[in-house]
């Protein structure tokens, strides 16, 4: 690694938007530490990566302390540093009545889509408070179930509304330490997990209707731009989505 190259840490970096993120850092010039619960995945990400590029793929689970700490040991051992922190991962239920879920469905999700970042971003203030040049940048991956709900999905649309909050309290506890927070809240990206909408999803009306994706790269565009500011500017908040997704009035 040369002096000048920066540090990005992506949790979720074996498939879908966070593959898209970390190709897209890596192909920006960051060092990218590849995070997630698939050692395959994250190697097939690395496999993908451009001439050049380095990579440290780190298997870890948000959802455990212990296993989100020695991710953030490993990064500040092989690097020394950490610009740039994604907070990706995420998990959702089974899409079964509100009063037929279970508090152990309801509890994986809580523990990876807002426990995970939020250890994250523990274990990436003591790196970036400390370093030299002090500062860095968290990015919340938020999603447009951080503004409006599916039918169907309490966990995952609680958890991401939730996550606005980690965003704001971040942005606000960081700022006496240079760390910038930011969150990208997105629709439709057009990856195994949406591969469903191809075939119809439920809508608020009771009806099922196809609805249009988007090309994850565009998301990676989106948060290469937001890391790419200076740490005394911000996009707090950036929303990228399909043009015709059922968002803006009534679909």
């Amino acid at each position: 690694m040369t002096e000048t190259r920066k540090v990005a840490l992506v949790t979720g970096a074996g498939s879908g938007v966070g593959r898209a993120v970390a190709l897209g850092l890596l192909g920006a010039g960051y060092a990218t530490v590849l995070a997630g619960r698939r050692r395959a995945a994250l190697e097939e990400t690395a496999s993908l990566a451009p001439a050049g590029a380095e990579t440290l793929v780190v298997p870890s689970d948000v959802a455990d302390a212990a296993s989100v700490k020695a991710l953030f040991e490993r990064t500040a051992q092989a690097y020394g540093r950490l610009d740039l922190l994604f907070n990706n991962a995420g998990t959702g239920a089974p899409p079964v009545l509100l009063e037929d879920l279970t508090l152990e469905q309801w509890r994986a999700v809580v523990d990876v889509n807002l426990t995970g970042p939020f250890l994250c971003t523990q274990e990436a203030f003591r790196i970036m408070k400390a370093q030299d040049p002090r500062g860095g940048r968290i990015i919340n991956n938020g999603s447009i179930s951080a503004h409006v709900p599916r039918p169907n999905s309490a966990p995952y649309t609680a958890t991401k509304h939730a996550i606005t909050g980690l965003t704001r309290s971040t942005s606000l506890d960081g700022r006496k330490y240079d760390i910038a927070c930011g969150q990208v809240d997105i629709g439709n990206a057009d990856t195994p997990m949406t591969e469903r909408m191809k075939q119809g999803v439920p809508q608020a009306d009771g009806s099922m209707a196809v609805e249009p994706t988007m090309d994850p790269a565009h998301v990676a565009q989106a948060v290469v731009y937001m890391a790419s500011l200076p740490l005394d500017a911000n996009v707090q908040f950036l929303t990228v989505m399909a043009t015709k997704m059922p968002f803006i009035g009534r679909g």
